[in-house]
């Protein structure tokens, strides 16, 4: 193969038969779950309330939840959530497209960077399969469509990263050649030294404006992740000095004008107030020490207060990771046999290949890296999945090759000792518990099938536990369409593969793996009265006065028994604001201290008076028994709705 460069591939080369297929994939999976299940209680209904709140207030700069300052996260998701619900009404379903659009961008950009690095490994006739590959394998990978399921912020990190990889290899490919190190050769970034070159500065000033993205969805991390993977590029291939070509005051100044006048601005209107003692806290903070201290330092060195997020062993974490991108893991060991070594100046496909390696290694170390050494959480490990893709989709591409035949030895060996035996073994489970199980009665409360292990709810699939085999009758329909897609991903993939017939392997590969996230999106609809209140506060708008309410304006007050994310979705489906029982802990508990908050946080004494008071009382809880009996000998006490093992209980 001759030498090429990262300019020299053309934009031309992307396949529309490529594209459609992608498009495709993601309509079925991310458009098509837009409008069920209904938000879930915790992060994904409290984020998109405070942009729901957002557009009430007419305040884009604090966020605020159930009325309380909330400092959390910074405000990029929220503006999104709030500009689709702007656009198209305050619905759950319009929060969640801008969800669903950065996925789409962040496909399209792992296909282009694919071309970009890898598309001399293709046949020259699809100079785009390397791409198209990695493309097809994150859209249809385990992690990136499990979290997009409810509103958090990780895969735009996974988008932005990928922007900021890109745009960074293609003002090295603008720099004058002659600035390079002899090491690398004129030919490693593809410019002749008679080429005119073009400036890095429009990329460059693209990075920053990346960057300054990434910052306002997630924070610090934000620049510590695209700034190590630049700095160990260049000190590795000894490039260091191109630093001063980068044109770094310019890009300084289009990231502070992105990035700093919400964070100046939060600090303003949120300063330094005196704080309680006793509880961990300095004498004063306002925003700037929660969001830049607490948030950040103290989560890295796990001394967040307060400490209400669980802690991933490593072990784990890197487990977790390789989860994340089934069933397209399984080729990865070939992946990483066949493209290590081109770090090697001793070996090398092609001149381009050595730079592209070095990029995906880089940038898989520091997303792993650092959080191997801070708090991490199981799907942190989520920015590093385009890196692996791409290194999947090079060498699924290299099959595709007619001489190739060394590395379809190698992939079709992975396919038979681990894919093969994990899909026959999922594939059987489903089966047994798709013929075996009990279909329960019509009406039977899901909750009354599952057991409770509180003890790791603070995990994000921590409810899976919960599963039992009586449970499992309620599930047939999506575990006998996991157990056919397995069927094809497993034997039906193996088989094509063996036959030579690469491309059609890898399609068949992606469809089971279609159909089987389907089932999964089926299945967490069938559960969604676990995770999410939506019911529970469609029963409360049946019977109260919903606002604008003019005759009394507390007529219908809702509390929660407990914490606020253990029924947060009830103020996106009511449009009120909750009470919380006992519930000054964890999201709201810094921002109480703030002298603006609502009076919402209530004792057992309060309650007692407000359950014997004129104003009518629904009661969210987990424990309906227990609160009867408590709330009995003040007021009658009745049963509004219950599901998924919660209860709406009311004095009227």
């Amino acid at each position: 193969m001759h030498e090429t460069s990262f300019e020299s591939i053309p934009t031309h080369r992307w396949s529309f038969r490529s594209l459609a297929i992608l498009l495709f994939a993601w309509l079925i999976l991310q458009m098509g779950g837009l409008f069920s299940p209904g938000l879930l209680d915790d992060v994904d209904s409290v984020y998109i309330e405070i942009a729901r709140q957002m557009l009430l207030r007419h305040d884009f700069v604090t966020p605020y939840i159930d009325g309380i300052r909330f400092f959390d996260k910074p405000p990029l998701m929220y503006w999104m959530a709030a500009a689709s619900m702007q656009l198209f009404g305050i619905h759950d379903w319009a929060a969640r497209v801008p969800l669903a659009l950065a996925v789409l961008a962040l496909i399209l950009s792992v296909y282009s960077l694919g071309i970009k690095l890898f598309a001399t490994l293709s046949p020259s006739a699809n100079p785009d399969r390397a791409g198209f590959y990695a493309a097809l394998a994150l859209a249809t990978s385990i992690g990136p469509y499990l979290y997009t399921r409810f509103f958090i912020p990780d895969i735009l990190l996974c988008l932005w990263m990928t922007l900021a990889v890109h745009l960074f290899l293609i003002a090295m490919d603008r720099l004058q050649p002659s600035t390079l190190s002899p090491r690398i050769g004129p030919g490693e970034f593809g410019r002749s030294r008679s080429a005119q070159p073009k400036s890095p500065l429009i990329p460059c000033l693209a990075f920053a404006a990346v960057m300054a993205a990434n910052v306002l969805t997630k924070g610090l991390i934000g620049l510590v992740f695209p700034i190590a993977f630049v700095l160990l590029y260049l000190t590795i291939t000894r490039q260091i000095r191109l630093l001063t070509k980068l044109h770094l005051l310019p890009s300084a100044g289009v990231f502070l004008a992105l990035a700093a006048p919400w964070h100046i601005l939060a600090t303003l209107r949120n300063p330094a107030i005196p704080l309680p003692t006793g509880l961990g806290l300095p004498a004063t903070g306002g925003w700037a020490w929660f969001y830049l201290y607490n948030e950040h330092i103290a989560r890295f060195l796990s001394k967040r207060i307060p400490h209400d997020y669980g802690q991933t062993p490593v072990w784990l974490f890197l487990l977790y990771l390789i989860l994340w991108f089934m069933p397209w893991a399984t080729f990865l060991p070939s992946a990483l046999r066949f493209l290590l070594p081109q770090l090697s100046h001793r070996s090398a496909l092609t001149a381009n290949t050595r730079p592209a390696v070095l990029s995906l290694t880089l940038w898989t170390a520091v997303v792993v890296g650092f959080f191997t050494v801070s708090a991490r959480q199981e799907y942190y490990s989520l920015p590093a999945l385009p890196a692996l893709t791409l290194f999947t989709g090079a060498v699924l591409a290299m099959a595709d090759v007619a001489h190739a035949a060394k590395i379809r030895r190698s992939l079709l060996r992975w396919h038979l000792v681990v894919l093969l035996p994990l899909t026959t073994l999922v594939a059987t489970v489903c089966a047994y518990f798709a013929i075996h199980a009990r279909r329960p009665r019509p009406g039977t409360d899901l909750a009354t099938l599952l057991t409770a292990n509180s003890q790791v709810y603070n995990l994000s699939l921590s409810h899976l536990f919960d599963l039992t085999g009586a449970a499992m009758g309620l599930f047939r329909g999506p575990l006998t369409l996991v157990a056919l897609s397995m069927v094809g991903m497993g034997i039906g993939s193996y088989l094509l593969r063996r036959k030579g017939m690469t491309y059609t392997a890898n399609i068949a590969l992606a469809i089971g793996m279609t159909t089987t996230l389907v089932a999964a999106h089926a299945g967490l609809a069938r559960f969604y009265p676990i995770l999410g209140s939506e019911s529970l506060a469609v029963a409360i708008n049946r019977v109260q006065c919903v606002a604008p309410c003019t005759t009394n304006p507390r007529a219908g007050l809702i509390l929660i028994d407990g914490e606020l994310t253990s029924g947060s979705s009830l103020i996106f489906y009511t449009g009120q604001q909750v009470h919380l029982v006992n519930g000054r802990v964890n999201g709201p508990w810094y921002g109480s201290f703030w002298p603006d908050a609502p009076a919402i946080f209530e004792t057992e004494s309060t309650l007692r008076q407000l359950w014997s008071g004129p104003t009518r009382i629904f009661l969210f809880t987990y424990d309906p028994a227990a609160r009867m009996l408590d709330l009995a000998p003040f007021a009658p006490v009745h049963i509004l709705a219950s599901a998924g093992g919660k209860t709406i209980l009311t004095n009227r």
